[in-house]
């Protein structure tokens, strides 16, 4: 007891003496300059420069925004497909971006494209990456049903350019992924004159496997990009958004300071992906939630009640055995198999077919039963943490032609690590 009195003095007086140097100080006066200093920002002669005209971030193409807030994930009363496989339980997810719809042939095409031509697979370092990336065009196939003419033109056959591409494994969708971050940020800074003018479009000759534009690479050794070539990494004189003296900020190049890059594209979370399909955000009063959905849009019914569009499907789904569709004409949904994207209505949220057309990955490992006593932000399981692997010479370690490895998934297939 004698020494818990001691401590508790201790630290009674130290919190006196803090408040003591405090609260005697007058209020401070910045004058324009620094809250933490007093002095002045983005000065023309130099010091620190910092982008205060940066407003927010730019809708990724392709995207939507969706408001982040509270819901109840899991199984409910309503549960249309009676599955009550998971506790409810009340979870928060952050504001993020989503794309309006799935991922098309078309998208998924011209990342086969670029990784065909980049990588090409005639050479013997890289013959595994471009059919790695292929997805199984093989799935439509059944002993006893005739679904050919899927398995031969679903993937390439610009019929079906707008419809949801299939047959992609998980780690296929995470590289994709990946690609789409790098091609994005690649535009961008393009676009903003920190990278040459359309060069990227000269794939298989200035741009190469050895020679190609990394967004992690690019923060952390920018000089590296396209192989070194500072004829297409270009030093852009600027600082915070203003141009300094012509004798300062020289040599600068984009950074995550400059407001530019966007985040890396990603699978969403499964709680996100729940979030998104309920779009609850239409299906309120005032601010509170007038009960759960029993689909992505209000209602208790599969059909529409509007006057245009009166007894007409809102999403694309197996009806009943052997009923992919209804009886030819107004019963029908328009799709036995998949169907375009934006055929049907989207949600409160803007997304569209967040229910029916095609199963769709989520970022994370499903699991019955949620700890939400761990945590109830932004929810994930799954969580890996790396860095990057530093070379002799201290800096990021890039993957070449030299180094390069494969991994052989549980189905045979070869892909680059």
């Amino acid at each position: 007891m004698k020494i818990k009195k001691i401590m508790a003095l201790k630290l009674l007086v130290v919190v006196a003496l803090t408040i003591g140097f405090t609260g005697c100080s007058k209020k401070g006066s910045t004058k324009g300059g620094s809250s933490a200093t007093g002095w002045k920002i983005n000065d023309k002669k130099g010091g620190f420069q910092f982008n205060d005209k940066f407003k927010k971030q730019e809708t990724p193409p392709g995207m939507v925004p969706v408001e982040g807030g509270t819901f109840t994930m899991g199984k409910v009363q309503d549960d249309v497909m009676h599955d009550w496989n998971n506790s409810p339980n009340q979870q928060h997810v952050q504001s993020f971006f989503m794309d309006e719809t799935e991922v098309t042939n078309k998208m998924y095409s011209e990342y086969l494209y670029w990784v065909k031509t980049v990588f090409p697979p005639t050479e013997e370092n890289y013959k595994n990456i471009y059919n790695g990336a292929i997805p199984d065009t093989l799935v439509w196939r059944n002993r006893l049903g005739y679904n050919e003419t899927m398995t031969n033109n679903y993937l390439r056959h610009p019929a079906y350019a707008d419809y949801p591409v299939v047959g992609v494994n998980w780690i296929q969708a995470t590289e994709f992924s990946k690609w789409r971050t790098d091609r994005v940020n690649e535009n961008i800074l393009e676009r903003e004159g920190y990278l040459k003018k359309d060069n990227k479009i000269k794939l298989g000759t200035d741009v190469t496997a050895e020679k190609s534009f990394s967004t992690e690479s690019y923060i952390n050794t920018p000089s590296t990009s396209f192989g070194g070539n500072e004829e297409v990494v270009l030093k852009k004189e600027m600082g915070g958004g203003r141009r300094p003296a012509a004798d300062t900020a020289k040599n600068v190049y984009a950074q995550r300071s400059s407001g530019l890059i966007l985040p890396e594209y990603r699978l969403p979370t499964e709680a996100e992906w729940e979030y998104a399909a309920l779009a609850l955000v239409g299906n309120r009063e005032y601010n509170i939630y007038k009960g759960q959905k029993k689909y992505p849009w209000s209602g208790q019914y599969t059909r529409s009640g509007k006057r245009k569009e009166r007894g007409d499907q809102l999403a694309n789904f197996k009806q009943g055995k052997g009923d992919y569709g209804g009886i030819a004409g107004w019963s029908d949904d328009g799709a036995d198999i998949t169907n375009k994207v934006k055929s049907y209505s989207p949600n409160d949220f803007g997304l569209y077919d967040m229910a029916g057309n095609v199963a769709e990955w989520v970022q994370d490992v499903y699991r019955p039963m949620v700890d939400d006593e761990a945590n109830d932000f932004n929810y994930f399981r799954g969580n890996v943490y790396t860095k990057n692997k530093i070379g002799e010479d201290g800096t990021v370690e890039l993957v070449t032609s030299d180094n390069i490895t494969y991994d052989t998934l549980s189905n045979g297939r070869i892909m680059a690590r």
